[in-house]
């Protein structure tokens, strides 16, 4: 890829030469000024910081071609900014069809899927309508025990005894078990 860009503009590849176009100086200042809000964004996509490299320097190479070929010059960071993401997504796209190729079936996003998302959303709002539930001394206890606290602790905090926390806790456990039994083999 950097043969092409040296080739095709002469810029991001070692320094700059007297003899460039003005052209090439808007292009290169471009990429000075948009590379890293680039990679960082094409980051937050999930591409390598290796394929973000890459990326950048094929949105560059097209945007130098764009503006060689007397093309619209509104919103140039827009426009760089969009081509970025459309190469990201074809680069996803790439890359899902590679996987598959050389192991069928065994790709797997490792982003969680959207029934994934809504179940723990589901989850986590049975898991707080629980705790608001819970007795306000029940939820005392728990909430400090979820801050580190140790019963002792928490008995001089909420004014208690150590057996009131023990049965506190218990309880409150115990009912958010009941409202989420898929999570009670994890803890």
């Amino acid at each position: 890829m950097a043969a092409s860009l040296q080739s095709a503009a002469g810029f991001f590849v070692g320094s700059r030469p007297a003899e460039w176009s003005p052209l090439e100086e808007e292009v290169t200042a471009l990429y000075d000024q948009h590379r890293g809000p680039l990679l960082r964004y094409l980051g937050s996509l999930r591409v390598s910081a290796a394929d973000g490299e890459e990326i950048v320097q094929e949105v560059f190479l097209a945007l130098f071609r764009h503006l060689r070929q007397n093309k619209s010059r509104a919103n140039l960071r827009g426009w760089i900014f969009a081509v970025a993401h459309n190469l990201a997504l074809k680069n996803r796209a790439a890359r899902l069809r590679h996987a598959e190729v050389d192991a069928p079936g065994e790709y797997r996003d490792p982003g969680p899927d959207p029934e994934q998302l809504a179940a723990g959303n589901q989850r986590q709002a049975r898991l707080l309508a629980v705790v608001r539930a819970l007795p306000e001394q029940d939820r005392c206890c728990l909430s400090l025990r979820a801050e580190g606290f140790r019963y002792r602790e928490i008995a001089q905090i909420v004014g208690i005894s150590l057996g009131s926390v023990a049965n506190a806790l218990e309880r409150s456990l115990s009912r958010l078990s009941r409202a989420c039994p898929e999570g009670a083999e994890r803890t």
